[in-house]
């Protein structure tokens, strides 16, 4: 025999004696081996290496060594002078096209664990399989064991146990073995669940629904950048999660509580609740307050509003979970008082608090070219979408706010829950058993989203444009005019949008990046002209949007304008009338009034626009406060009935 595959051997050839048998081997994907076999004969003995298809191709030598790319078998015949030959053992090189990433650079062969058992839970009478695999030069032992004990016969790398009784309930793990050294898998726990045993259903909601509020152009206070795309954004992935979502950038303190109230009638029992605020905030003896847009400088809790009365509404409407995100600052504006840890408001539970930073310490937001964005809120927007518990995803978030070099040492966020239920914001909307509710909220919640109908105008002279509408939040809306058809006779088509009562577009303001605007909306309709109408919360009535079309006629050469109309009616939030005079002069309580001269303590650093690591600039979101004056000791301040809402119109 001399080149062909080796099947069998007759004839034993007793003037060749292999001393040494090559070994079969366990190694991961493209791993180098070496086989090697070692024989004694007369004279000079030559070899050949085979696999169970074909020769190896310069496989001469004693020693083989190969890439190994797939598991294959492989035997060596050896030959003399004297047409004697004899064949080594066949041996396996094992590939495991598996993680290698723990594998030593140095590794010398000894048994590495790759894959280990995991825990099983088994009906009685099915079949129960673990499995472990590690990589070893020669290839490993395995020996099973269960309550300590060795299994009889069970030497492989996968334990199969048919029909399982409850005496096969414990905890296995396997050891592995070879020549150089003995290794041990993790030891799991095979649980024999009886049928009558069923695994727990999956926590579902039966509804989500979210408010999120931005506030960044402030009367009183510098303003912010961030809010703008971190509202667009957690508003688009909530709304991925199921959520229905209402999004409000810049409200007043009574704009604010008016979104609220309507926010709390959406809720009823087993929904899953969630508020998020960017903006100006600040902290005191452990309540939080939330500046709102009009607050005067220096400005009193009477001007704000007070977070932990709008978790105590949520609780009060049974929600199956009630979230609030904070991005902002929790500076105290009265550094002598001692910091009270918050108490659960209600004794129901699966509240959670997610904070962007601790206390008496600043948020801050990250200016990048065009886009900026919350420290917290960026890697919240990372996260949110994952299918775990609601608490593991903030502590993602919070590592990762820990590793970011721009706020070590400066923002760490802080997470407080009364958690009792493994909930998480992917749970699936369960809406059996509660159609009607379902249905009023959706009903609620359309009409706070609804848009304008597209409009096809045709002017005098024969061009037709269309009028079509989109909302980037539920209080801002986009106009986009089109010149669909043009007749022989014009040319030079030109149009512009207007609205009455004209409504101030707050994108448009100085500071406000171009390039922040097209990240918030690609104008995919290629339209001919935008309008935006900010601040639709405060609409009194109706909205006309006037369209002027400039074009010139062919015939005379002359430059001709024509204009037309279409009356919108009162589109998204506006529709909900949640327009309020002031009701200052109303209030019957005066919140803060142990509070009327509070100390300034905010050294507003994004003011001074400092550098911290270029080209990103830090902003922080914190206001002033009035100076308060000195005292023996910290009482906190009365507040106003925040509750009273009797002229609150919520969502129809």
């Amino acid at each position: 025999m001399t080149g062909s595959n080796p099947k069998s051997s007759n004839i034993m050839i007793t003037e060749i004696v292999i001393l040494r048998h090559p070994v079969s081997v366990c190694v991961p994907v493209n791993h180098k081996v070496t086989l090697r076999v070692r024989a004694e004969g007369k004279g000079f003995l030559s070899y050949q290496w085979f696999t169970e298809d074909e020769e190896v191709p310069g496989g001469t030598q004693a020693d083989l060594t190969i890439r190994a790319s797939k598991t294959q078998l492989y035997v060596c015949r050896v030959n003399d002078h004297f047409q004697n030959y004899v064949f080594s053992e066949w041996v396996k090189v094992k590939v495991l096209d598996i993680d290698k990433s723990g594998l030593p650079v140095d590794w010398q062969g000894e048994p590495h664990i790759a894959i280990n058992p995991k825990p099983q839970a088994v009906q009685p009478g099915a079949k129960l399989s673990l499995r472990c695999a590690a990589f070893g030069i020669p290839v490993p032992y395995y020996q099973w064991y269960r309550n300590g004990q060795p299994l009889l016969d069970k030497t492989s790398d996968t334990l199969e146990i048919d029909g399982v009784t409850s005496e096969h309930g414990g905890s296995y793990l396997c050891s592995v073995s070879n020549v150089l050294a003995e290794r041990w898998t993790e030891a799991v726990d095979v649980d024999i669940v009886q049928p009558d045993q069923p695994p727990p259903a999956a926590l579902t909601a039966t509804d989500k629904v979210a408010l999120l509020i931005g506030n960044l152009n402030y009367r009183h206070h510098y303003g912010l950048m961030a809010p703008v795309m971190d509202v667009h954004e957690l508003a688009n992935l909530l709304q991925q999660l199921g959520f229905r979502v209402v999004s409000l950038l810049d409200l007043t303190r009574e704009e604010m509580m008016a979104a609220i109230e309507n926010f709390i009638q959406l809720l009823d029992r087993g929904v899953y609740g969630l508020f998020y605020y960017a903006g100006h905030g600040y902290e005191h003896a452990g309540r939080n307050y939330l500046v709102a847009v009009d607050a005067p400088q220096p400005y009193q809790t009477k001007n704000c509003v007070c977070v932990q009365r709008v978790m105590l509404q949520m609780q009060e409407r049974r929600t199956a979970i009630s979230v609030i995100l904070l991005d902002t600052c929790r500076k105290w504006y009265n550094q002598a008082c001692i910091p009270s840890v918050i108490k659960p408001l209600g004794p129901n539970g699966n509240t959670v608090y997610g904070y962007a930073t601790c206390e008496d310490a600043e948020a801050y937001e990250v200016q990048d070219g065009g886009k900026s964005t919350g420290i917290f809120t960026k890697y919240l927007n990372k996260h949110i979408l994952e299918a775990e518990k609601v608490t593991h995803v903030l502590e993602r978030v919070s590592e990762d706010v820990g590793k970011d070099p721009l706020v070590t040492g400066k923002q760490a966020v802080e997470i407080k829950h009364t958690m009792k239920e493994p909930r998480s914001l992917t749970d699936k909307v369960r809406t059996t058993g509660h159609t009607k509710e379902l249905r009023l909220r959706d009903i609620c919640w359309r009409q706070a989203n609804e848009l304008p109908r597209k409009k096809q105008l045709t002017f005098p002279c024969g061009v037709e444009v269309e009028v079509s509408f989109s909302a980037l939040f539920s209080n801002v809306l986009v106009a986009f005019a089109t010149v669909k058809t043009t007749p022989a006779q014009t040319q030079d088509c030109t149009v512009m949008l207007r609205s009455n009562p004209s409504m101030e577009d707050i994108f448009s303001r100085p500071g406000c990046s171009e390039d922040m605007d097209s990240l918030l909306f690609n104008e995919t309709q290629n339209s001919d002209c935008t309008l935006r109408l900010c601040s639709l919360q405060r609409l009194k009535g109706s909205v006309v949007i006037k369209v002027d079309l400039h074009y010139t006629q062919k015939d005379s050469n002359l430059r001709r304008t024509e204009s037309l109309q279409v009356d919108i009616g009162m589109p998204l939030v506006a529709s909900c009338n949640v327009y309020r005079e002031n009701r200052a002069a109303k209030d019957k309580k005066t919140e803060g009034a142990t509070a009327q001269s509070m100390s300034n303590f905010s050294h507003r650093k994004s003011q001074q626009h400092q550098t911290l690591a270029a080209p990103h600039r830090h902003f922080t979101r914190k206001a002033e406060c009035a100076a308060k004056k000195a005292t023996t000791h910290c009482n906190e301040p009365e507040e106003n009935d925040e509750t009273e809402a009797q002229d609150f119109r919520p969502y129809k």
